[in-house]
C-alpha cells in the first residue's frame, strides 16, 4: 500500500532547509510506500515584514540574522550565507511559491521529466528545484523573490520558461497555490514545516526528529484503517 503526505513548507523557512536531510531519509526508508505532496504555507508571504514584526524587540533583522547564523553552526549538511536578511532580504516568498507551483503543475501534466535522479540525491525535478531556490537563497544569499533569480535557478535544470510563464501570467500557477491555503486551512496547519498524515489527524510541526516522522508513518502502514486509535 502506499499512504499520502501532505507537506506544507515555506521556501524561507530555515526548518525547511535544514530538515530536507529527514525528507530525503523518509523517502528512501519508504520509497513504495509513502507519496509525498508537496504544498506551500506562506510564513514568510510578508517577509522584510514579518521579520521586523517578529524581531523588533530582539534586535530587528540582524538580530534575527544572528539567530540564523547561531541555529545553524552545529548542521554539517547545510550552509548560510553570512548577510541574509541583512543584505539580502526578499519582500515575500509569495513569488517563489508561485513559480515552483507552475513548475509543480508541469510535472503534473507530464511536461517535465519528473522521475528521481541519482545525480540529484534522487529527488524529482520539482523536488531538486524546490531545493535549488531553498539553497539559493540560504547559501548563496539569492533574492529568490525576484523572476530574473527563479529563472536563472529554472535555467540550472533545463526547465521551459517559457511554459512556466504562461501558467503563472495564466493565474493556473496562483489558482495552484489558492489550493494549498484552503488546504491549510482545512488541516489548521500552525506553520512551516508541517508534515500532515492519516487526512489529517497527523500532523507533525516544526523541527520535529527522523524518529517521530519514521515511528508515525510505520504506525500507519501498520494499521491502514486507523478505526482505532493510533499509539503514536
Amino acid at each position: 500500500m502506499k499512504i499520502r503526505m501532505d507537506y506544507f513548507t515555506d521556501v524561507l523557512c530555515v526548518w525547511a532547509y535544514s530538515g530536507q536531510i529527514r525528507l530525503d531519509e523518509l523517502k528512501r526508508t519508504f520509497a513504495d510506500e509513502l507519496e509525498i505532496n508537496y504544498r506551500f504555507v506562506p510564513v514568510f508571504g510578508a517577509g522584510v515584514q514579518h521579520v521586523q514584526q517578529v524581531w523588533k524587540d530582539k534586535g530587528g533583522v540582524a538580530g534575527f540574522n544572528a539567530h540564523l547564523q547561531k541555529v545553524a553552526k552545529d548542521w554539517q549538511h547545510i550552509s548560510l550565507a553570512t548577510d541574509l536578511w541583512i543584505n539580502v532580504s526578499p519582500e515575500s516568498s509569495t513569488s517563489a511559491h508561485i513559480y515552483l507551483k507552475a513548475i509543480q503543475l508541469l510535472a503534473e501534466q507530464g511536461k517535465i521529466d519528473n522521475q528521481p535522479v541519482a545525480d540529484f540525491d534522487n529527488r524529482s525535478c520539482f523536488e531538486q528545484i524546490i531545493w535549488l531556490f531553498r539553497h539559493g537563497f540560504f547559501a548563496q544569499g539569492k533574492d529568490i523573490a525576484r523572476r530574473q533569480v527563479q529563472d536563472e535557478i529554472a535555467t540550472q535544470l533545463d526547465l521551459p520558461l517559457a511554459a512556466i510563464h504562461e501558467l503563472i501570467d495564466s493565474g493556473r500557477a496562483c489558482a495552484a497555490l489558492h489550493m494549498d491555503d484552503k488546504a491549510s486551512q482545512k488541516y489548521q496547519v500552525p506553520g512551516s514545516p508541517t508534515l500532515v498524515l492519516n487526512e489529517g489527524r497527523q500532523l507533525l510541526y516544526g523541527n520535529v526528529g527522523y524518529r517521530i516522522m519514521d515511528a508515525n508513518i510505520r504506525e500507519l502502514l501498520r494499521d491502514p484503517d486507523q478505526g482505532d486509535a493510533s499509539w503514536c
